[in-house]
């Protein structure tokens, strides 16, 4: 069961749309994503790079660009510390070609996820000091670090922290929290207190294309030059699900462009591997093709795999890397879908699902994939979930939350029972003794506040709309709200009441469900590609076998069906028609 519902802002959107230049429905949609003030709504129309805010108002920047140019200058050994994931691979990257721009003598490394996890750590620091390095940059890690810059500062190295997390903090018996900030020559995070940076939602690649900006201005390097690393900026951007909204839009619709027309060796290599040489690169690729592919060699193998093929400017190399990245992302969905197997086979079997708060232990699952299966599990229960798995010492584990539910938070109130742990509220890391996750699963269900309500899929709906309104002037125009993520979810769009003509299942793996659908007037298309069974099942509880036929058949018969969905277009042939694509539904 679902629960509907359309957005109701009470507003003007008539003299706003006229206000804009725009149809009412975009106007809407803006005032839907809390873009009421005129001014907001321009700016998210027409940004751009001349929108960007200035690079000078981050807290530490002016110090940490001297402390560079200088260390630079000098000649020094220059280390950059990435980590494993697309954000931490990217920032590396951004740092690593814009150094080399400055003329920076400049290496890389990055953690290994199994043997050294996340950050910053140790054994990087002392082999730092071993290798005569003297200035260490972090990106999209570090700003947690606290006992690791502490010994970085006692051999004598210079740090510079570049990160985008939530800054740690303490709490005393009463609830306040002191804010602690590692001891750098100089931090680099828009989330500290004094910064004044308005906008606080960059990704690690954000910050460190930030610091690149200051250096290429500080060197005399045409500001170009520095845009042209928006096209791996959007990439982290994208995968790192921050919010689409602000600078982070600009990135993503400017990193767009440029990479449908890169230069980058590896890219390209990647784009053929992966099939999308001959296709538009879009979020979707970002997200769902490049991004994993560049995930998947810091989940199972090494991250400087993917870091290597970015910057390789020899096509056989970024080729053999690209189909490497490639297989082993065929290799991750693989054990993905084996892990979630297992996951929901646990769940079922002991009635977990009944629980508000999942935690399932997974002993032979590669830990990597932790945090994918949870996302899974959250999708088909709508519950929070952690999934643990077996690690060097105890368990290591990933959660991932409902809007309902801040892990976080929840977390902390269990900080007796856990080894290490972080994260925010829809998403966390932990690790645990293994006597302890049986106690862990019962505080966290004993302690929650969820209910039934809140444990509900909430299907949120922009507006109704009729069959009549939607046209490829319409489509043109919601596209003006692109690129769609968190923050700027894709339009949705009600219709009540729709009679279903036809239904046709497609597909080789018959995943697709097509709906020839009708108002009693107009004709229009709709495309399903969610649980085709489940759909079948709903439609003979509904309407009966004998319905179930005749509408399989395209004989006529009584079903009705109410759907939530986004008009596009379907290009086919060189024949263009509107079609939706239908998101939820509920048989009448």
């Amino acid at each position: 069961m679902e629960k509907w519902t359309v957005r109701n802002v009470k507003f003007n959107c008539e003299a706003f749309a006229k206000a804009l230049g725009v149809s009412n429905v975009v106007a809407r949609l803006l005032v839907n994503r809390d873009l009421y003030k005129l001014d907001d709504a321009k700016s998210f129309l027409n940004s751009n790079i001349d929108n960007f805010e200035d690079y000078n108002e981050l807290l530490g920047m002016d110090k940490a660009i001297k402390i560079m140019k200088n260390s630079i200058d000098k000649g020094e050994k220059i280390l950059i510390v990435g980590d494993y994931d697309v954000d931490g691979v990217i920032s590396s990257y951004v740092l690593y070609s814009g150094l080399k721009k400055c003329k920076a003598n400049v290496s890389y490394v990055i953690p290994d996820r199994i043997k050294d996890g996340y950050g910053i750590n140790e054994n990087i620091i002392k082999n730092a000091h071993a290798n005569e390095t003297d200035l260490i940059i972090t990106c999209d890690n570090g700003i947690s670090a606290i006992d690791q810059i502490k010994l970085a500062k006692e051999l004598g190295l210079k740090v510079i922290i570049t990160d985008h997390h939530d800054v740690p903090f303490v709490e005393d018996e009463k609830g306040e929290r002191t804010f602690i900030l590692p001891e750098g020559d100089s931090v680099i995070n828009p989330k500290q207190e004094d910064c004044k940076y308005p906008f606080k939602k960059l990704c690690g690649a954000g910050v460190a294309y930030k610091f690149i900006e200051g250096m290429y201005e500080a060197y005399g390097i045409n500001k170009s030059e520095a845009i042209e690393l928006l096209q791996y900026v959007a990439i982290a951007t994208v995968c790192d699900v921050v919010d689409l909204v602000g600078e982070n839009r600009i990135i993503v619709k400017e990193g767009l462009r440029i990479i449908n027309k890169t230069k980058n060796i590896g890219l390209r290599a990647l784009f053929k591997e992966t099939g999308l040489d001959t296709k538009e690169i879009s979020v979707y690729a970002l997200g769902f093709v490049i991004g994993p592919s560049i995930n998947a060699s810091g989940r199972l193998e090494q991250a400087e795999w993917a870091l290597k093929m970015l910057l390789s400017e020899n096509e056989e190399e970024a080729e053999e890397l690209a189909k490497k990245l490639n297989e082993l992302n065929k290799e991750r969905q693989e054990l993905t879908k084996e892990g979630l197997e297992k996951a929901i086979e646990i769940i079922e079997s002991n009635k977990m699902n009944e629980e508000k708060v999942l935690v399932v232990y997974l002993e032979d699952t590669h830990e990597s994939i932790a945090g994918i299966i949870a996302g899974r599990i959250r999708e088909k229960y709508n519950l929070p979930v952690i999934v643990l798995t077996s690690a060097h010492e105890g368990a290591k584990g990933s959660g991932r939350s409902i809007e309902e539910y801040n892990m976080f938070e929840e977390l902390i109130k269990c900080k007796d029972l856990l080894g290490k742990f972080g994260g925010h509220p829809m998403a966390a890391g932990m690790s645990i003794a293994n006597e302890n996750i049986n106690d862990f699963r019962k505080r966290l269900n004993a302690q929650t506040t969820l209910t039934d309500e809140d444990v509900i899929p909430k299907v949120s709906i922009d507006m109704p709309l009729l069959l009549k309104d939607i046209n490829f002037n319409l489509i043109e125009e919601i596209s003006e709200l692109e690129p769609y993520g968190k923050a700027n979810p894709k339009p949705t769009f009600g219709m009540k009441n729709l009679k279903v003509l036809e239904l046709r299942v497609l597909g080789k793996d018959k995943n697709v469900l097509k709906m020839k659908l009708s108002d009693g007037t107009l004709f229009i298309d709709g495309i399903y590609f969610g649980d085709i069974k489940g759909f079948e099942e709903s439609l003979k509880l509904s309407y009966g076998e004998d319905e179930y036929n005749k509408v399989f058949n395209g004989y006529p018969n009584g079903v009705k069906i109410d759907v939530v969905c986004v008009p596009e277009i379907n290009e086919f042939r060189g024949n263009k028609k509107v079609q939706l694509i239908i998101q939820n539904y509920r048989l009448n």
